[in-house]
């Protein structure tokens, strides 16, 4: 990984995002893989061995893979995975699914939604019948506008289910949002905090 004066002087750290363990995986030559993910503010979404990170080398990056350009509006969140996919969601720009496959990330997203969002981006988090009928939830906030919890597809995130601007006269509108808000989902309810207390977002009877 490149921790060095650059990328100090271009306030561009790593440190702006939490890694996330996977479980075990199995790489192309029938190994089970013990890796991390783990993205900052470079744009890069790198995968680590945890078993061997590679140590330091002037010769340029010996860890399990980094995606250069993955995440161009840097990480500020934490990321989320179901079913074998990464999400991601940068700063300005899309939430996006990096499929895995022999214990590699694609490159490229599966897919992504059509919503942004703004600084500082979004942590999303998944709720799922088992392996089936995933949902991955995110809170759109910026500074002084009223925050949106969006539902995708998991499987397609092109497909928004939920959005809470679309209730009538804003019935499912919560305040303005808080940084970092990760949606907390259980016994059938999404929760999310906010300036002052905590909106719960559920069936309605």
């Amino acid at each position: 990984m490149r921790h060095d004066v650059s990328e100090s002087a271009g306030d561009v750290d790593l440190g702006s995002g939490a890694p996330m363990l996977l479980p075990d995986l199995r790489g192309a030559g029938g190994s089970v893989r013990h890796l991390a993910v783990g993205a900052g503010k470079d744009g890069h979404l790198y995968v680590v061995d945890c078993d061997n990170l590679g140590k330091f080398s002037t010769s340029g990056n010996a860890i399990w893979q980094d995606l250069a350009s993955a995440l161009p509006g840097g990480i500020y969140s934490t990321p989320a995975y179901f079913n074998g996919s990464v999400y991601y969601a940068d700063v300005n720009v899309t939430l996006k699914a990096f499929a895995i496959a022999q214990a590699k990330l694609r490159a490229s997203p599966a897919s992504h939604s059509s919503t942004t969002f703004p600084y500082p981006g979004a942590s999303p988090a998944v709720s799922a019948n088992g392996s089936a009928d995933g949902i991955v939830w995110a809170v759109e906030s910026s500074t002084g506008q009223t925050a949106v919890l969006r539902a995708f597809d998991a499987a397609d995130l092109g497909n928004e289910l939920y959005n809470s601007n679309r209730a009538a006269a804003g019935a499912d509108h919560f305040g303005r949002g808080n940084k970092f808000i990760t949606p907390t989902i259980a016994n059938g309810k999404v929760y999310v905090g906010t300036l002052s207390g905590v909106a719960v977002f559920g069936l309605k009877p």
